[in-house]
């Protein structure tokens, strides 16, 4: 509930310093953003927020995204809904796990038991000490916590109007028990599943490593160029630097505009040596200047190779094991008695022993042509590593997500039409990355820390896991198959024939961040809440993930709720440094918020990231926020001055013509900032409220100030201060989803509660109250004024100078609108004489006489 704070008066200096203190926890002590739980869904409006990754560092990137989706929340807030704004925090990942193990100097060890007991070392040694995934879950929970502190600190400083009494990370008891909810009930309706996969994988530390893990590392390696045969006899060479890796070839590509091979596309061709035939296929990434332009596909060289078995769905013949040694047994397309005697002379051997051999196979049998030509070339390493990473083949988990099933991708695609964009061309992204689809997302990863794969597997009584899934119960959720011991089984049957094994797995982070809209509003867990706020009205993102987090949520909302997860997608651009390049931390060109929060305040900071387009990239500029901190005290003082003149008591009728035309200029504002906020589009919102604000303090006040002031009789000052009392209150309002503190402050001299709760204006009762006022009398007025302000500046006089005539000549029209408006006019130039005379010309032009 919103406490109603009492109106405190208007200071003598008004100023921005310290706003953020104050504020901040008087919207927390008063409830102002509190989510209310008794709102029906139809006047709910909920927000997916990206949970930022709590491990990392603060940047203004952060700042930018977040303080776009929190004007939007204002401004809905303030329509009226019940806004369900939730924040998490993703502790779900190899930044964590890295933050973890160097912290407190633990590494995850699954096959352990949990000990309730354990305390981590005061001073981390050189050897990590081994604990349990369940110790190490409450370790990172541990840190985190510290983490959060620090980035919560820096969201309400900015003014971020989060209900913070809904809170979720990405690795907690409830994350995990409805990312494995879901899973199995993907595995329930067949949409989970296990197959042989490609793996990068490290041969010294035995481990499969993640794409955050890789660093490249320049190598020396060479040309080979073979000859490849067709039936014909026709010889077609290819170049490749792993030679080693021919029997392993299930295809020879090139690209599909590569005038040399068109005729061989849909043909085969058989490898030198082991005499296999393989298909000639086309693909965009093959590179018509790299060697010969015609390249082996060979299970697995590199990640290419990878990309293109998965698209062009081809078949595994994998020679390297996890050791990193070719393996015992040939592929089974090495049929022949020859290609079985060339293949056991490689089994065994290293890359580089195998590589050799090959060579002189191949030069032996003419195939092989000229020397191997030398060149340096990037090549993947694990970062802790000193071997080159292979690519291994092991049984993974996949989950349906359109690649394979062409009804599944037209529902996404249609799930894609449906979606309302912001802007609506990063539709496009969305559509070309469902159409590319070639293969079911793998969400297993060999890796300790993350959300378990909960399923456990039937030995056989050699102890050989069998194809009999073991589930848990939902009620049991979450679980650790590598812990914990599955139902209709005890402990001590773990590992031994008869008995069970668990999943060593852990879920892709993306498996369970695809699941935000249902941890966020409770899934499973909080049905009242989830009935209420999902679908969700928004989901705020940057565009380089619409691939990933968006697809994959859309993907797990289709297939658990037949539905669209939320209603909007905004997205949100980069941040670029002064040369227009991606702010990033491996750049090093990343800009702290902290310090900018110190220097300009919140308001000036938030102008400047609501000020960027939805979807556009947008430079770094401290300019902007100098102008958003102009905009900032502006209001301060104008509504100092306006409340001076006793405008906060007025509420009288609005019968001056001049007074009339703002209102009704202000209904025009507020009718185009809301449609432009129902729109997604808070740059432009704000553009035409801040043109508006401007008008009326550079503009209005000084033309109403004199009669105001009473210089024009009571009831005309009793209109001009009803008008500002309005203007102000209106104006307030519609600034305060972009500066909110200002405004906060601002309203709080005169107003009762916040004006984060106060209702949006409406264009309608402004209509209304200004009597159908014409707006361009205001227009006519400011031009006028701006006409003897800039005769002043020319003459170099003051601007409080008295003008001895004024001669305005025009068009009957405007010379009658001008009339009305005339007196003050007069007032604000401190003119003498207005003459107004009928002319022949489209334009008022003025003869100003000092």
């Amino acid at each position: 509930m919103t406490t109603a704070s009492p109106r405190q008066g208007v200071p003598d200096k008004p100023t921005l310093d310290g706003l953020e203190a104050k504020w901040a926890p008087t919207w927390d002590e008063q409830g102002v953003y509190v989510f209310d739980r008794t709102a029906p869904r139809e006047r709910v409006y909920s927000i997916d927020t990206p949970p930022p990754t709590v491990s990392g560092s603060l940047h203004v990137g952060h700042v930018f995204s977040y303080t776009q989706t929190d004007a939007l929340a204002r401004f809905h807030r303030m329509r009226g809904k019940a806004v369900f704004y939730p924040m998490g925090w993703d502790d779900n990942g190899l930044p964590t796990e890295r933050r973890v193990q160097n912290y407190f100097g633990v590494r995850c060890d699954p096959s352990l038991p949990y000990d309730p007991d354990f305390t981590p070392p005061s001073s981390p040694g050189k050897q990590q000490i081994p604990v349990s995934r369940r110790n190490f879950i409450e370790l990172c929970e541990r840190l985190t916590v510290e983490d959060e502190k620090v980035f919560e600190s820096l969201w309400r400083r900015l003014g971020l109007s989060v209900d913070w009494n809904h809170t979720y990370q990405t690795i907690d008891s409830r994350a995990r028990a409805i990312s494995q909810r879901a899973f199995l009930a993907n595995l329930a309706r067949g949409e989970a599943y296990q197959a042989e996969a490609p793996t990068l994988w490290d041969v010294t530390f035995q481990t499969a490593v993640a794409q955050a893990e890789l660093e490249d590392r320049e190598r020396p390696s060479a040309y080979h160029h073979l000859l490849f045969r067709s039936d014909a006899g026709a010889a077609l060479e290819i170049a490749t630097t792993r030679p080693e890796l021919l029997p392993a070839c299930v295809a020879v590509v090139a690209h599909p505009d590569d005038e040399r091979y068109q005729k061989l596309f849909g043909t085969t061709v058989r490898t030198p040596v082991f005499g296999v035939d393989v298909p000639v296929v086309a693909h965009r990434l093959a590179d018509p200047e790299k060697g010969t332009g015609a390249a082996m596909i060979c299970t697995f060289g590199d990640t290419t190779d990878v990309v293109w078995w998965r698209e062009l769905d081809l078949p595994t013949r994998s020679v390297i094991g996890r050791d990193g040694r070719f393996v015992r047994e040939a592929p089974a397309a090495l049929e022949s008695e020859a290609a079985k005697t060339a293949y056991a002379q490689l089994a065994g051997a290293t890359p580089h022993t195998a590589r050799e051999r090959l060579v002189e196979m191949v030069r032996a049998e003419g195939s092989l042509v000229g020397d191997p030509r030398p060149f340096n070339h990037m090549v993947k390493f694990y970062e802790k590593g000193d071997k080159p990473l292979e690519i291994v083949t092991s049984r993974q988990w996949y989950l349906r997500n359109g690649g394979r099933d062409v009804e599944l991708r037209q529902k996404l695609l249609e799930r894609g039409h449906e979606l309302n964009w912001h802007p609506d061309h990063m539709r496009n992204r969305y559509q070309s990355w469902v159409e590319g689809l070639a293969g079911d997302w793998l969400i297993s990863r060999q890796r300790y820390f993350g959300v378990p794969v909960p399923v456990w597997y039937q030995l056989d009584a050699d102890g050989i896991p069998t194809d009999e899934l073991i589930v848990p119960s939902r009620e049991s959720l979450p679980v650790d198959p590598s812990s914990d011991t599955p139902p209709g089984f005890t402990p001590d049957q773990r590992d031994v024939p008869g008995g069970f094994t668990g999943d060593p797995d852990v879920m892709d982070t993306w498996a369970t961040s695809s699941l935000t809209p249902q941890i966020a509003g409770g899934w499973g867990h909080d049905d009242d809440l989830f009935q209420r706020v999902f679908p969700m009205d928004l989901r705020p993102q940057a565009h380089e993930i619409i691939r990933t987090w968006l697809f994959s949520t859309v993907a797990r909302a289709e297939l658990e709720h037949d539905a669209l997860p939320w209603a909007h997608a905004a997205i949100s651009g980069w941040i670029l440094d002064p040369d227009r390049k991606k702010m990033s931390k491996s750049k090093g060109n990343v800009v702290t918020p902290l310090d900018l929060l110190d220097q300009h305040g919140s308001d000036a900071v938030r102008y400047w990231a609501v000020s960027a387009r939805p979807g556009t990239d947008t430079a770094f500029e401290i300019g902007q926020m100098k102008i958003g901190r102009r905009l900032a005290i502006k209001i301060l003082n104008v509504s100092k001055f306006v409340l001076g003149l006793g405008a906060a008591e007025r509420r009288s009728a609005v019968t001056n013509p001049l007074d009339q035309a703002l209102l009704a200029r202000l209904a025009d504002v507020v009718d185009e900032a809301t449609a432009q906020l129902e729109g997604y589009d808070y740059a432009r919102a704000l553009e035409t409220i801040e043109r508006c604000f401007w008008a009326f303090c550079d503009d209005y006040v000084e033309l109403v100030k004199t009669r105001a002031y009473g210089g024009g009789g009571e009831e005309a000052a009793a209109s001009a201060q009803a008008t500002l009392s309005t203007a102000l209150s209106v104006l307030l309002r519609l600034l305060a989803p972009f500066v909110p503190f200002a405004t906060e402050e601002a309203w709080s001299w005169w107003q009762p509660g916040s004006v984060h709760r106060a209702p949006w204006p409406s264009g309608t009762e402004l209509r209304e109250q200004s009597l159908k006022g014409d707006p361009q009398l205001l227009d006519v007025a400011a031009d006028a004024i701006a006409a003897i302000r800039k005769a002043k500046s020319a003459a170099q006089v003051s601007m409080r100078a008295e003008v001895a005539r004024v001669t305005a000549r025009g068009p009957a029209p405007l010379v009658a609108t001008l009339r009305q408006v005339s007196g003050d006019v007069q007032s604000a130039g401190n003119i003498g004489d207005v003459e107004l005379e009928v002319a022949e010309s489209e334009l008022l032009t003025y003869e100003i006489t000092m």
